[in-house]
């Protein structure tokens, strides 16, 4: 059965338009969900809205919206006031640029769903847009209003389709020097570089999602089983002090080095001794994004 759109509007570039729709492309599958219960009646939860100073119960009729001025003041808004303040649902994806791809920054991009033509009719006018898209080996730029919201698109061949990831906007992005500031500049030289290099290339392989299991899920199923089977739950063991690591001996021993060698034999190059210099820490252009992360 073919899976139900999330949307369906119009793809336009200039003059030519075809119906397109949208399908998520990553979903929550099997992900397991609680419900709030009382722990004396084993009841189900249900919440309730009360008036902060009088802490009487508000029907629902008497709820609605209100931006907080300051601690005591809102300024409310109705739900039709709100709806008049959404832009035009045209229901149409307007291409606005096509850009290299390596252009749009990586922190920028959003969740990912498919673009496809919505039936056969549609198809040429989409296969057209979509070739024409990957022959000039660029990513499309659209806007639209999407879920009751203004969108930024960015549109990438994928297969017969394209794959459409939202992008967030500028405001909504944070810039990696407030996270990075405090980290120093080390020159990683002579032996650590030489066992990392050989850790990483005992790791070297292909990137395979099937290979990753979600083990919290699995504990939890895990869990909730042997409760239904009326089993003695024991506590999880304390977790263990944290100790110093002497991080030339943790290297040695990830890369299977005796300490007694002292030297690790990696392919391509003799290991010679070496250690991390700290330099002086980065600083950054005030108001400037300094490494752009981008799309690759």
């Amino acid at each position: 059965m073919a899976p139900r759109a999330n949307w369906k509007g119009t793809l336009k570039l200039g003059f030519l338009t075809c119906p397109v729709a949208l399908y998520t492309a990553v979903g929550e599958g099997e992900e397991i969900h609680f419900n709030m219960v009382n722990r004396r009646t084993g009841h189900r939860l249900r919440r309730l809205f009360v008036d902060s100073e009088t802490g009487e119960p508000v029907e629902r009729e008497h709820q609605v919206k209100g931006y907080p001025v300051d601690a005591d003041r809102h300024i409310v808004l109705t739900e039709e006031e709100i709806e008049a303040a959404i832009p035009d649902g045209s229901k149409t994806i307007e291409i606005e640029a096509f850009v290299p791809r390596d252009q749009v920054d990586r922190v920028a991009i959003d969740r990912p769903y498919f673009l496809a033509p919505t039936d056969a009719v549609a198809a040429d006018a989409f296969a057209v847009i979509r070739a024409g898209c990957e022959k000039a080996g660029m990513v499309a730029i659209g806007r639209t209003v999407l879920f009751r919201r203004d969108r930024v698109l960015m549109l990438c061949p994928e297969g017969p389709g394209f794959l459409a990831n939202l992008l967030h906007f500028e405001y909504e992005m944070r810039d990696e020097d407030q996270a990075f500031a405090e980290i120093p500049e080390l020159r990683i030289a002579g032996e650590m570089m030489d066992l990392a290099k050989h850790i990483i290339g005992q790791k070297m392989g292909s990137f395979d999602p099937a290979r990753f299991e979600d083990r919290y899920e699995a504990a939890l199923m895990e869990l909730i089983q042997a409760k239904q089977r009326g089993e003695a739950i024991k506590p999880p063991p304390a977790p263990k002090r944290g100790q110093v690591v002497d991080l030339m001996a943790a290297l040695r021993e990830s890369a299977g080095v005796s300490p007694a060698k002292g030297r690790a034999a990696p392919k391509g190059g003799t290991a010679a001794k070496g250690r991390a210099k700290t330099g002086t820490k980065r600083k950054a252009a005030p108001g400037a994004r300094t490494a752009r992360r981008k799309a690759g």
